[in-house]
């Protein structure tokens, strides 16, 4: 499956965005989606997941009820909902997907990894 992501920019702090991940090749709705996000000199980390069926979702702590993640199956998209943002959100954001079921907060579960978009959030 192939990853597109998109939907990033220049926010002012307390802001949203909404993060788009289409996906094309395979079918979507076979594969766990993912975002993390990555700034310099840091490991790519965990944001949010969400299953195939989109009833189950995971968020990491620090953004929880600020972020939410869903998907529509039916044109192969996943998204991110950003609330609230604030300057400690800024980083490249990614979208992956994984087949397999593993651990959805390890990095090294996702086979499959979007380009990345850029989010910028000004204080």
């Amino acid at each position: 499956v192939q990853l597109q992501a998109s939907g990033g920019g220049l926010v002012q702090a307390g802001g949203s965005l909404r993060l788009s991940c289409a996906a094309s090749g395979h079918s979507f709705r076979s594969y766990t989606s993912a975002w993390f996000r990555q700034t310099p000199g840091k490991e790519r980390e965990f944001v949010a997941a969400i299953s195939v069926n989109g009833r189950s979702t995971y968020y990491a702590d620090s953004v929880k009820g600020r972020f939410t993640i869903s998907r529509d199956n039916a044109k192969n998209t996943a998204y991110l909902q950003m609330n609230s943002l604030n300057p400690e959100d800024t980083a490249i954001y990614y979208c992956a997907a994984q087949i397999y079921g593993l651990e959805y907060q390890a990095r090294t579960s996702y086979g499959y990894w979007g380009r990345g978009t850029q989010v910028t959030v000004s204080s």
